[in-house]
């Protein structure tokens, strides 16, 4: 690494928009879009929804708007949700679904993100008046806490086919949607075939500056956008920020699989460092989770050594750290970064 340059692998979320991006937002036909009447927000949404198989979508300022209107759309108050245990709605949305739609989680610790259908079958409350009802499932694809991992597609099926037959609704975190969709070999659209709604991200690996999708029937979509205006989504000449998620429809989605190659070149190149523990053949889409051999450093102490000599990185634990690649590192960021981690670790070791 050489004057300020920083390798940056936080998230994907640091992505800048490219320069067709940066156009498209300049040059971008706008209009009112809490009337409906903004031409490129509605070509955003009919493309975002024809690409994970629903009829219709709305577009949002962030996934997690995206993943409470969802929420707040499929149940009532008092209802229960189920949830793996640390999935992102639960875990890292600050309680909104208590907060905002007066529901109450349900969580089942998965095998690395993935729950089991016999345990989400086991978790659905009978109808009995002194239970809550259970009225939604959600699920996530990518599994961020997991390290990117992928839930395969039969056992995407086979929670969907739980829950519906107990009349549940199935709600997808699909935040990193065409991550998975790459990995696993399958269309987006697969992924999201028995789920009811889908919310994906536009603003991670997919560079736009702002934005998800949330995508369901029209009937859903048409009372998830009155949840969009309470809880303060509803935008006004949002054209130019959809015009560069259009971009990144378009152009970005093919080139995922770059990350994904990087990741791994990353987990090999930290496999060897002394204090560390990656394994590799646990990478499978664009985030490496690192853990410390032993307690004698902590995550953040890591990190913030990282930080000094110009590579960013997140605690994602106490002795836990998430590395994530996207399009702004390339092949020489992942080698200097497994070099700066070797002298770190080559440090704290002596």
């Amino acid at each position: 690494m050489t004057g300020t340059h920083r390798i940056d692998l936080r998230s994907d979320t640091v992505t800048l928009p490219t320069p067709d991006m940066r156009r498209a937002m300049a040059e971008a036909v706008v209009g009112d879009d809490v009337y409906g009447e903004d031409p490129t927000v509605n070509r955003l949404e009919a493309l975002g929804a024809r690409m994970v198989g629903k009829e219709a979508a709305v577009l949002m300022p962030s996934g997690t708007m995206a993943n409470q209107a969802a929420v707040m759309t499929h149940t009532l108050r008092g209802d229960e949700v189920i949830l793996e245990a640390d999935s992102h709605i639960f875990f890292y949305e600050m309680g909104g679904m208590a907060l905002l739609s007066g529901v109450h989680a349900r969580t089942i610790v998965g095998d690395q993100g993935v729950i089991a259908p016999s345990a989400v079958r086991d978790a659905i409350r009978p109808d009995n008046i002194h239970f809550p009802r259970t009225s939604l499932l959600c699920l996530e694809n990518t599994h961020n806490r997991s390290g990117g991992r992928l839930v395969p597609v039969d056992i995407m099926d086979a929670l969907a086919d739980v829950a519906h037959e107990a009349g549940v609704a199935v709600h997808l975190d699909g935040a990193r949607i065409f991550n998975a969709a790459l990995a696993l070999g399958v269309p987006a659209s697969r992924l999201a075939r028995n789920a009811d709604s889908v919310m994906f991200c536009l603003s991670k690996a997919l560079s736009a500056p702002v934005g998800s999708i949330l995508a369901g029937s029209a009937e859903f979509i048409a009372r998830a956008r009155r949840a969009r205006k309470v809880l303060g989504g509803g935008m006004r000449q949002a054209g130019v920020l959809a015009a560069a998620g259009l971009v990144a429809l378009e152009t970005m989605v093919d080139r995922l699989g770059e990350d994904h190659r990087l990741a791994r070149r990353l987990a090999e190149g930290l496999h060897d460092v002394p204090g560390l523990v990656v394994d590799p053949s646990q990478v499978e889409t664009n985030i490496v989770a690192v853990s410390l051999e032993s307690s004698g450093s902590s995550a953040s102490s890591v990190v913030d050594l990282l930080a000094q000599g110009g590579v960013l990185a997140n605690a994602s634990g106490p002795f836990t750290i998430r590395l994530v690649t996207h399009k702004d590192v390339g092949p020489a960021d992942i080698d200097d970064a497994v070099t700066a981690f070797h002298a770190i670790m080559r440090e704290i070791g002596d």
